[in-house]
């Protein structure tokens, strides 16, 4: 039976990349593009079935900014799948970055140039807006159209027998500092994006303390720095040549899903001699043994968890008022 692969996100970027190389892996799989729009997405499918033949790839259009869009998505989805066994929830923005151009100076004569590259920390901000969800662009675009995605599908995903696994594209600009349970949103502040990259690590974590007993599990990966659409509206495509390692995002893919450590990031990374190879970036608990660190906690992320839940009956009990008003 073919494995069911959604990628969301998958015309462009990452999300491309990635599917042409799940297909280099396992030529039959089903892979299905989740994609907001549908003609760049015909024309992804096209490419990949001329060089795949032997392949099924199909198209499912959805924009995770727009809840509607996100709820006639999954009804189509779960009228076409009876289980999906990965979801790589990959879609997202960081709208009009702006580079501070006196922090970077100042970096780059430091010592943690190299840090300061790999993971922008105090060079970028962002202009946010709001949805017609009413909901922050960012927030809803990168975390929350995800997290009623899963609750919508959690009919495919949930099968004891047989694992399913998301894996989530994160970053290493995902920072605690600009994270604020009182904000989930970062309606109050300039770097949403790492905001929402932040969030997406808590949120894995309380996706594994609440669904893995009934068969799912969740991973979070950074693919590393890379030119697509997203770096180049921050610094010209040359320079990113420079800086830029090689997506290794598909190891999750041959690795057992209950098999991984649910508290662990998975990083892509290059050596000096171009060979790929993951690195993994762990809990504080788990420092002793020599990796780096994220830095979440379970409870943090369990109410995290809780405040989704509570925004997810807003939202709901908020559409439905409208649609019976309409």
């Amino acid at each position: 039976m073919r494995k069911a692969v959604l990628v969301t996100g998958a015309s462009s970027g990452v999300g491309l990349a990635l599917c042409k190389r799940l297909l280099e892996e396992d030529h039959e799989l089903h892979l299905c593009l989740a994609c907001r729009n549908r003609s760049k997405a015909e024309a992804v499918c096209e490419a990949l079935l001329a060089s795949h033949p032997l392949a099924e790839v199909s198209i499912v259009q959805v924009d995770v900014s727009n809840l509607q869009s996100v709820f006639r998505a999954s009804e189509e989805l779960k009228q076409r799948f009876q289980r999906l066994d990965y979801v790589y929830l990959n879609a997202g923005i960081m709208p009009n970055p702006q580079l501070n151009i006196k922090a970077l100076f100042s970096g780059l004569f430091s010592r943690k140039v190299i840090h300061m590259f790999s993971t922008a920390e105090g060079l970028l901000t962002q202009e946010d807006q709001i949805t017609a969800d009413g909901l922050q662009e960012v927030f809803e675009t990168n975390v929350f159209g995800h997290f009623i995605l899963i609750q919508e599908l959690a009919p495919l995903l949930c099968h004891s027998d047989s694992p399913s696994q998301l894996i989530w594209t994160s970053s290493r600009n995902a920072r605690k500092s600009n994270f604020c349970l009182e904000d989930i949103q970062h309606s109050r502040g300039q770097e949403p994006y790492s905001s929402s990259k932040y969030a997406v690590d808590l949120l894995s974590v309380a996706v594994n303390r609440n669904f893995n007993s009934r068969g799912l599990y969740s991973s979070v990966v950074c693919p590393g720095t890379m030119v697509t659409n997203m770096t180049c509206g921050i610094l010209p495509p040359f320079v990113w040549t420079l800086l830029m390692p090689i997506i290794w995002l598909v190891w999750l893919f041959h690795q057992k899903p209950e098999s991984l450590n649910p508290l662990t990031k998975y990083l892509s990374a290059t050596t000096g001699f171009g060979s790929n190879y993951v690195m993994t970036q762990k809990y504080p608990e788990e420092e002793i043994l020599g990796n780096s660190v994220m830095d979440l906690d379970e409870d943090t992320a369990e109410k995290f968890y809780q405040n989704l839940l509570e925004l997810e009956k807003h939202v709901r009990a908020t559409i439905q008022k409208r649609n019976h008003q309409s």
